[in-house]
């Protein structure tokens, strides 16, 4: 969609429309001494040690380009390289996490849960000394802006530390014994085994750490894979990792996916399978498996959260919530909100509105004061959202906002579509990028059909005021999603809150406590109420000889 004509434009459309595109077309830098020195990652990083084992090895092998989507000197910038491993580095790795597991006796699933809370802490202390160059890395692998980067991290580490927390009373409920129909049992939470992580390239630091640190921190041993973009942001961290944790506890593979992942899951020795990502390739994943009833699988998939507004919706409100949902990050995020139904009374309204609040959104680069909107990491996703913009403009649906579509290599302005309708492409497809389609509604029932017909089942936001159909919606709604706003964006947080959905948009539940549960089980220690057999559970209690069976009592 980008602008190629040279004539003069001549509406207020095309004007406005040209002189995005002169801003968009200065956005690309000559030199990297236009950067801030502050925010310049210096020469391109060759990661070559990866962690396995406790151990930083040297790959000796191919090795991955890392391409940044900021433009400089007229084409994205390589900013490093990282290990293309084969499938026997990744098999060593799985070997080592066995290891580790040791069919549950291992150092790490033994250890008492104030030993591995102690280690999380010293990592926790060991990455905060490494914020500054996470961050940078985010900015540059990603192009994700420099406040969102920082709250990234930010709250990565606040996650771990609210884990932490959460972990001590869950372990103190599970402190005391219970009795019932003279058996007495005490009921824990033991570990799996061995997890595979593989995280998403929108946030690819902090959705790695909310299954990495449970999984962890409940005993199990972990395989990382990172994204395909945000893969360079471990590198610093990795002495962190080394340095905190037992030798085969935390490891790390990369390269193509099929090469080293496929014979992580065809060996049959993963236990749980958590992974942030496109239901397509969980589904392989999963098939993949020989032993689909015994993987455990945590999943966070493809979503298409819609925005509903009613006729007596607060428009200046919704506006502002359907702005932050649908171009937070560009859009690229399983919680934005991808297709807004509005009623016809008011969608002209609504529309020049939100036509108003994408047009006052800052492009820049990563690092500008200020910017809203940046290059996207993908290659070819400029390209892509055009192909989405162009099927619905061929089904009459019109870019409302002159900026709409214009772009470069690695960039492209926010998109909103109206009318749209159910047969473009983009009404059914999660777009995961800055294309939004409005459609109208004048019965509720409409959009409520294509919720109940969807494929996905995440979340959706309704916007209103009438209290009565508003409870109504509710009723509806909870049965189709797992999180219904009001009068606000679709979003994860709180951390405290569950994070799931429905149909092919999840599996398992995350939130800091449902993580420690899904990614461990209920176990309990049983016997007969008899004197003999209450000798034995006071004296193993009393001195101290088992590390599940006890009272203890963390602080």
């Amino acid at each position: 969609m980008a602008s190629t004509t040279t004539s003069t434009p001549t509406t207020e459309y095309e004007r406005a429309r040209a002189l995005r595109q002169e801003q968009i077309n200065a956005l690309p830098i000559g030199d990297l001494s236009a950067v801030p020195e502050v925010h310049r990652l210096g020469p391109a990083i060759t990661q070559r040690e990866y962690l396995i084992d406790g151990r930083l090895d040297t790959w000796p092998g191919a090795m991955q380009e890392i391409v940044s989507p900021v433009i400089v000197g007229g084409k994205p910038v390589v900013i490093g390289s990282v290990p293309m491993m084969d499938s026997a580095t990744s098999l060593l790795a799985l070997d080592a996490a066995a290891r580790a597991w040791g069919n549950g006796m291992g150092v790490w699933p033994a250890m008492p849960i104030s030993g591995r809370i102690a280690c999380m802490q010293k990592c926790v202390s060991l990455m905060k000394a490494q914020r500054d160059r996470v961050v940078n890395l985010l900015m540059w692998e990603i192009g994700k802006n420099l406040g969102d980067s920082q709250r990234e991290f930010d709250r990565t580490i606040e996650y771990i530390i609210d884990t932490i927390d959460a972990l001590k009373d869950l372990d103190r409920v599970s402190s005391r014994f219970s009795i019932s129909q003279g058996i007495i049992g005490q009921i824990r939470r033991s570990p799996l085994g061995v997890v595979l992580c593989m995280a998403p390239f929108n946030y690819p630091f902090n959705e790695l750490f909310t299954t990495l640190i449970p999984a962890l921190i409940m005993g199990n041993t972990v395989i990382c894979k990172p994204a395909k973009f945000g893969i360079l942001i471990h590198q610093p961290l990795l002495n962190a990792y080394r340095e905190s944790f037992p030798p085969g506890v935390l490891n790390f593979v990369y390269g193509d996916g099929p090469v080293v992942v496929g014979p992580l899951m065809t060996s049959g020795r993963v236990d749980v399978l958590a992974f942030i990502g496109s239901s397509k390739v969980a589904n392989i994943l999963k098939k993949q498996h020989p032993r689909p009833h015994h993987l455990r699988s945590v999943l966070g998939l493809e979503a298409k959260n819609p925005g509903i507004i009613l006729p007596d919706a607060d428009l200046a409100n919704a506006v502002k919530e359907c702005a932050l949902g649908a171009w937070s990050f560009n859009g690229q995020r399983c919680t934005a909100i991808k297709i807004i139904f509005v009623h016809e009374s008011i969608a002209e309204t609504f529309v020049s509105m939100l036509t108003a609040a994408v047009e006052s959104l800052k492009p820049g680069l990563p690092w500008s004061a200020g910017a809203q909107l940046t290059p996207l990491p993908e290659p070819g996703k400029p390209k892509w959202m055009a192909d989405y913009v162009n099927d619905a403009v061929a089904n009459g649906a019109r870019v409302a906002n002159p900026s709409g579509g214009v772009g470069n290599e690695t960039f492209f302005f926010p998109a909103i579509l109206y009318p749209a309708s159910l047969k473009m492409k983009i009404c059914h497809e999660e777009q995961f990028g800055p294309v939004t389609p409005v459609c109208t509604f004048s019965d509720i029932a409409e959009p409520l059909k294509f919720i109940a017909d969807s494929k996905y089942g995440q979340q959706v936001s309704v916007f209103g005021k009438d209290t009565d159909k508003l409870s109504t919606l509710i009723d509806g709604l909870v049965t189709q999603t797992c999180r219904v706003n009001i009068n606000c964006q679709c979003q994860r947080g709180p951390d405290t809150f569950p994070f799931t959905g429905r149909k092919d948009s999840a599996e398992g539940t995350l939130s800091v406590s449902d993580a420690l549960r899904v990614l461990s089980i209920r176990t309990l220690v049983a016997t007969k109420a008899t004197p003999q057999n209450e000798g034995i559970v006071t004296e193993i209690i009393h001195s101290r000889k088992s590390k599940f069976l006890n009272t203890d009592f963390i602080f």
